[in-house]
Formats: C-alpha cells, sequence, structure tokens
C-alpha cells in the first residue's frame, strides 16, 4: 500500500513540476506548481509529519503559488485570458485534481495505518513553537517578507517593462 501510495505522490509530483518548466503561460506554471507543492506535501503526510505538511500547504501553497497567481492576473490578465481551450485544458485540469486529491487521501491513509513509528524524545508544542518562532527566529521571518514583498515588486517592474515595450 505505501509503495502504490509514494509512486502517486511521486507522479503528482515530478507532473506539476513538469508542467511548471514546460508551460508557455506563467498562470499554468504557477498552477504546476502547486501542485507539485501539494504533491511534496504529501510526500510530509506519509513521513507521518502532519504539522510539515500543512504547514507546506499553507505557506507555499497557499502563500506563494496563490501571491504568484494573483500577481500575474492583476498584471497581465489579457493574454492568457485569451487563450481559452476547453477539450484539452479541461480534461487535464480535473485529471489533475484528482490525481492530486487521490494522492493526498492515500497520503493521509497511510499516515494514520499501523506503521512503524520511531519513539521521540520529548514533545514540542504548538506554543512553544510559536514562542522559538516570534523571539529568537523573528528576524528571519522579518527578511522572509522582504524578499517576497521585493519578488512581487520585480514581478510587477518586468511585467510593466514587457508592455510598455509592446
Amino acid at each position: 500500500m505505501a509503495d502504490i501510495v509514494f509512486l502517486a505522490m511521486m507522479a503528482v509530483t515530478v507532473g506539476g513540476a513538469i508542467v511548471a518548466l514546460e508551460s508557455r503561460e506563467i498562470v499554468y506554471g504557477a498552477v504546476g506548481l502547486a501542485g507539485s507543492l501539494f504533491g511534496v506535501a504529501a510526500f510530509f503526510f506519509l513521513l507521518d509529519a502532519p504539522y510539515v505538511a500543512v504547514f507546506q500547504i499553507t505557506v507555499y501553497v497557499g502563500a506563494v503559488a496563490v501571491l504568484i497567481i494573483f500577481t500575474v492576473m492583476l498584471v497581465r490578465h489579457e493574454t492568457w485570458m485569451k487563450e481559452v481551450t476547453y477539450s484539452l485544458g479541461r480534461l487535464v485540469g480535473i485529471l489533475t485534481a484528482a490525481a492530486i486529491a487521490v494522492s493526498l487521501t492515500f497520503a493521509w491513509a497511510a499516515s494514520s495505518s499501523q506503521l512503524p513509528s520511531v519513539p521521540v524524545p520529548s514533545t514540542v508544542t504548538f506554543l512553544q513553537i510559536g514562542q522559538l518562532i516570534s523571539t529568537s527566529l523573528s528576524p528571519a521571518l522579518e527578511v522572509l517578507a522582504l524578499v517576497l514583498s521585493a519578488s512581487v515588486l520585480a514581478a510587477i517592474t518586468l511585467a510593466k517593462v514587457e508592455r510598455e515595450e509592446d
């Protein structure tokens, strides 16, 4: 069972990465990136690390991929809205969504099954993690927030320069 789940997650992760790299439109690349990041989160579920998996989904899929999609949609909406093909695109979208849903379901089922677990010497609570992040790691979080802001501003600037050249 674990091998089938692993192979399904591998297909979703690698397939999403290939779509992200090979797509001509950045919106489709961002959707492929989100699918690949969902596959990575499913790997964490399989490794019985649900906190890291939910963090992966929240931060990378929920923040980074959605931020890329919304930024592109706000800046360059006229180019990707014109190219709508329903036949093949809709089928690929439905199959991708089904593959992600099935792999996440299998990963969740495999993580909660009777897999041997390594005893943890001490458990860390969410309160302790929050205190660690808000005290000693707060400069790193602020730097990451600035880097994300700078990347969005750079994407907007590049899109504006491209539009002025046309």
